[in-house]
C-alpha cells in the first residue's frame, strides 16, 4: 500500500457553457478523514481562461471559487453549509451541479500528508 491513510479528490473545473460540456481544470479538492484534512485550492490563469471563453467575469469566477475555499475550511462567511462536519461539506461542494463551477468524479488513494498530496495533485493535474 503507498501510504496508509484513504483520502477522496476531486477536479475542480470551470465549464463557462455548460451545455457545450467543454472545461478547464482550476483547482482540487481533498478530503482525508483520519487527519481531519479538507482543503480546496485552486489557480486562474486568466489569459487562459479568456482565451477559452472571452465571456466569462472573471471577478464571478474568483468570488465562487474563494467561496469554495471558504466552504471547505469552514472558514468565516462560508455560509450555513461551513457548518457542515467536513465529510458532508466534501459531499455537498462535490455535489453533480450544472454550473460554471463543477467538479470532476471523486477519487479514492492513500497517502501520508495529506496537504503534500493535495499539491501534488494540483501540480500534476492544474498547473
Amino acid at each position: 500500500m503507498q501510504g496508509k491513510f484513504l483520502f477522496e479528490y476531486a477536479v475542480i473545473r470551470v465549464m463557462p457553457r455548460v451545455e457545450r460540456e467543454e472545461f478547464m481544470n482550476v483547482g482540487i479538492i481533498l478530503f482525508c478523514a483520519r487527519q481531519k484534512f479538507l482543503r480546496s485550492i485552486f489557480a486562474l490563469d486568466e489569459k487562459r481562461i479568456k482565451a477559452f471563453s472571452a465571456e466569462i467575469d472573471l471577478n464571478e469566477l474568483q468570488e465562487n471559487l474563494c467561496a469554495f475555499e471558504r466552504i471547505s475550511t469552514a472558514a468565516a462567511g462560508s455560509g450555513p453549509i461551513g457548518q457542515y462536519d467536513q465529510a458532508s461539506r466534501f459531499r455537498w461542494l462535490t455535489a453533480t451541479r450544472s454550473t460554471v463551477v463543477q467538479c470532476s468524479k471523486v477519487h479514492p488513494g492513500f497517502c501520508d500528508d495529506a496537504e503534500e498530496t493535495l499539491l501534488r495533485l494540483h501540480q500534476e493535474l492544474v498547473l
